[in-house]
């Protein structure tokens, strides 16, 4: 029976690589062939473009609502696997009908890059990792296989239901998918003491463009090291991940404190938390948030300075490092409470006040908004004349804040070559700015994108040069596009690595070169492409897929 299927779905490939046409925009491939490659391949979880679930399931993980509406480019198919055999087959099946293929754990893309296009005619399916979401942990060796669909709030929990001593380094927001996440490099309050996400990545298993399954043994080295930090939907699609747990005490400290004050009052304290926060122990995280609209504080259009810590120890050593080195945060009103670390996971994670800890595991954001976000390096410390102008900006616009976030530490002692995430020694905090909207507001999208886009602008002489750096997991399509060429430059010889050079060396410094070495083993047709996506070499404008598809069946 097993002999009989794989031979019908041996065919049904073969069939659809040959009968696919080439799609112009908006136009979809042979539902007809999809369907009946992914039914002949044992898998029943899927939606076309016209079924009636199709919107329900794109919709379920759109995080960023910019990316929803009518004029949106739209996948031809959303297809959920539930086994690694699935997820093989699944592309083997889209790539038999010329698909190229998303691949969406979250949907926390930035730029909705898992499950949408700004700029590619080429016809696009998604396969949504979402019910691959299984986690074994070892106590043994505290490590844990993490499938590529779960999310970090599922890794969180099965880790505290297994043990109250061990954590993950990874971010604060539950809802985020760990396959993109550890893809991207993955900071969290943690790095500081145990650096990234990726960098507690032990083994993968990765199904490559052509179907084949390999763990870190299977792979070349570089292929490895791209896959943790080159940036999601590059390589392949990862089913799971080996990673390394980390100790962490009985009872962690943890504070979240907001001081309103004037332009000046609040400039001060980040001058001082950036001369501050980068050198405190390595188990003291102190982020800053900066705006004039934040939820911690309860009079709308009041600037405010939010400072949120985690220290890995008692209370009462937080705060005596916190008296010796930053006492102008206000020792005296600084409510800071110890609790177990999947506690102070739940405080910093955003949930609504009254969350338990099995909200955690819940996939869905309790509210959608829109947004644009950018993201940048500080290197040398800001000026106060410069934190002030900043800050001025920010008063005038309560829907924008920044976040930033402390690097040094760990973080500081790792080579930026170590892994395709380059932004470690001698970078003091990263800046991420952000605005974000309702759906009453959007009529006015385009003054909130450009408003963001203005403070980005002003901050150009602050932040880190040559090149201006940013993290590839807050996704800026402003930095640039794959297949966005003029046609002046087609004609004189366009090069799609070099074009995307541009962004590409923004995330990642001089790993850039390596990483599309990596990329061209893998996957030289470029069948798992975004708009920021690394290119392979040899790479022509016009797609190559449907070439692809026929020689590899």
């Amino acid at each position: 029976m097993a002999a009989t299927s794989l031979l019908l779905l041996s065919l049904l490939l073969l069939s659809c690589c040959h009968l696919a046409k080439p799609q112009t925009r908006y136009k979809f491939t042979s539902s007809q062939h999809l369907a009946a490659c992914l039914t002949a391949a044992g898998i029943h979880n899927f939606s076309l473009y016209d079924t009636p679930s199709y919107y329900s399931a794109l919709n379920l993980s759109i995080q960023n609502l910019r990316f929803v509406g009518p004029t949106i480019r739209k996948p031809e198919a959303i297809v959920i696997p539930s086994s690694q055999l699935h997820l093989k087959n699944a592309i083997l099946c889209m790539r038999a009908v010329s698909l190229s293929i998303r691949l969406r754990s979250g949907g926390h893309s930035y730029e909705g890059l898992s499950y949408t296009t700004v700029e590619s005619n080429t016809p696009f399916a998604v396969i949504d990792l979402m019910n691959l979401n299984k986690i074994q942990i070892d106590l043994t060796s505290q490590t844990a296989w993490v499938e590529a669909g779960a999310t970090l709030g599922e890794l969180y929990h099965a880790i505290s239901e297994s043990s109250q001593s061990l954590a993950f380094s990874a971010g604060s927001c539950p809802t985020v998918g760990s396959g993109g996440h550890i893809a991207g490099g993955g900071f969290g309050l943690l790095s500081r003491k145990y650096g990234l996400a990726a960098d507690n990545v032990i083994d993968a298993v990765l199904i490559d463009p052509s179907g084949r399954v390999m763990n870190r043994t299977g792979m070349s080295e570089d292929l490895f090291w791209a896959i943790r930090g080159g940036g999601g939907g590059n390589w392949g699609a990862v089913y799971s991940w080996h990673v390394q747990l980390l100790p962490v005490p009985d009872k962690v400290s943890a504070f979240i404190l907001n001081r309103p004050g004037s332009i000046q009052f609040v400039a001060e304290l980040v001058n001082i938390w950036q001369s501050v926060a980068p050198f405190l122990p390595d188990e003291f995280y102190l982020s800053a948030f900066v705006g004039a609209g934040l939820p911690e504080c309860n009079q709308t259009g009041t600037l405010s300075v939010t400072f949120k810590g985690l220290y890995l120890g008692p209370k009462q050593e937080a705060l005596r490092i916190l008296e010796r080195h930053f006492p102008k945060i206000g020792i005296m009103d600084l409510n800071v409470q110890e609790m177990s670390w999947i506690e102070s996971v739940l405080s910093f994670s955003g949930l609504p006040k009254g969350s338990s800890v099995s909200d955690l595991k819940n996939r869905a954001l309790h509210s959608k908004t829109f947004f644009k976000a950018k993201s940048d390096y500080v290197q040398v410390p800001i000026s106060k004349e410069g934190l002030i102008g900043a800050i001025n900006l920010l008063s005038q616009e309560p829907k924008a804040y920044v976040i930033l976030d402390p690097y040094g530490g760990v973080m500081d002692r790792v080579r930026s070559s170590d892994l395709p995430f380059p932004h470690r020694k001698g970078n003091l905090y990263s800046v991420q700015y952000m605005i974000e909207w309702t759906a009453k507001d959007d009529p006015k999208r385009e003054y909130y994108v450009n408003w963001i886009r203005f403070l980005y602008n002003y901050m150009h002489d602050h932040v880190s040069k040559n090149p201006r750096a940013a993290y590839v997991n807050y996704l800026d399509l402003d930095l640039g596009k794959n297949g966005a060429a003029a046609s002046s430059e087609i004609m004189q010889g366009y090069n799609p690595t070099e074009h995307a050079r541009a962004w590409g060396e923004r995330y990642f410094l001089g790993n850039y070169d390596r990483l599309v070495r990596a990329k061209t083993v893998v996957d030289p047709y470029n069948v798992f492409s975004n708009e920021q996506s690394v290119p392979p070499l040899g790479l022509q404008f016009s797609s190559k897929i449907e070439k692809a598809a026929v020689s590899d069946a």
